[in-house]
């Protein structure tokens, strides 16, 4: 039994996730009054969300990029490719380039799902396909210890579980079960219980939350990267998730706090939206103020690595050329020479 399946019998709604809605709600309103800003400034935010989300999400799973590789692997048309990792987040970028581009035409079926994760698998081995084996999903300590966090649907009866998740997600936008975003919420929640696949799940699981919002009219993601504002709160991400997990298997579960864990990323990336755009009649759409942004988002004292990780896709002579103009300003102040050099914010 799935957690969308809980809500064919209409439970009351969680007062947070209701605050979430209607906040939500009164975004959305606005998004098409967003869009009409200037086409440079959205452009830019598109091409910096691509890079960011494929960035963030692949090193949520531990899979990263080395900074002075990120335009070979993910701007350039036809890449090459030094490792494994470099290929997964390649595809992550491919299977994000898809879902922009033809979200409309994509319907979250069994067949997408697969498709999905062979792109972001980098059509590895066994991409595309269900597991085969059991496995539990493990959390590991610094200290060497171990402990199971969850034990996911066994092989045996994944394909009966997915089949039964996509056929609820559509049965539940059919008969109106529940707000279609708190549906969105409790499918990506079932989605990682069930666990179908041997490797790439949360990959996946991201990949198809943006599909959903997308193909449901919240577009944010187009332009605000929602893996990165997951990987920047991972470890709410992570607690939420093991809440709502238990007791998953028996429908005992309680779902609100990663339902709300959800609806707060999407929040977050709406306001993100109308800070950079929607307030702003005039276009301001630079590699400059990515930079700026990210400033706001790293410590008050960074090496230049720290930030281009935080801005990635922007060269590091645009970089250097706006810490220099904040140096200036008087804004920051530069402590050494050299790669030891580190920057610190003024108050």
């Amino acid at each position: 039994m799935t957690t969308l399946n809980l809500f064919s019998s209409s439970p009351p709604i969680h007062p947070a996730s209701a605050w979430y809605l209607a906040d939500l709600g009164e975004f959305r309103g606005k998004q098409e009054l967003y869009t009409r800003q200037s086409p440079q400034r959205l452009k830019v935010l598109r091409e910096h969300a691509l890079i960011e989300s494929a960035l963030s999400s692949n090193r949520i799973e531990g899979v990263a990029v080395e900074p002075s590789r990120v335009r070979d692997v993910l701007v350039a048309p036809k890449p090459l490719f030094r490792d494994r990792d470099e290929e997964e987040v390649r595809g992550y970028r491919d299977a994000l380039d898809w879902i922009h581009r033809d979200a409309s035409g994509i319907a979250v079926s069994e067949e997408n799902i697969r498709r999905l994760h062979a792109m972001a698998r980098g059509q590895i081995w066994d991409a595309g396909q269900y597991k085969e084996r059991d496995g539990h999903i493990i959390e590991r300590y610094a200290d060497g210890r171990e402990r199971v966090r969850f034990r996911p649907v066994a092989a045996t009866r994944t394909g009966e579980a997915m089949a039964s998740l996509v056929a609820d997600w559509q049965r539940c936008l059919d008969e109106a079960w529940v707000h279609p975003l708190i549906a969105l919420a409790a499918f990506n929640l079932d989605f990682l219980c069930i666990h179908p696949f041997r490797d790439g799940n949360g990959r996946v699981s991201r990949l198809l939350w943006l599909l959903q919002c997308h193909r449901l009219g919240y577009e944010v993601g187009r332009y605000i990267s929602l893996e990165r504002l997951v990987e920047e709160n991972k470890a709410r991400y992570y607690e939420t998730l093991e809440l709502s997990s238990q007791g998953w298997h028996e429908a005992k579960h309680d779902p609100w706090p990663y339902i709300n864990f959800v609806l707060y990323i999407l929040k977050a990336a709406y306001k993100e939206f109308a800070e950079r755009v929607g307030e702003i009649a005039a276009p301001r759409g630079s590699k400059r103020e990515l930079v700026l942004a990210a400033l706001g988002r790293v410590p008050a004292e960074f090496a230049i690595a720290e930030l281009e990780r935080a801005c990635p896709g922007v060269s590091r002579d645009m970089i250097r050329t706006v810490l220099r103009e904040q140096q200036a300003a008087g804004s920051l102040n530069c402590v050494g020479r050299g790669p030891a050099a580190r920057w610190v914010r003024k108050r």
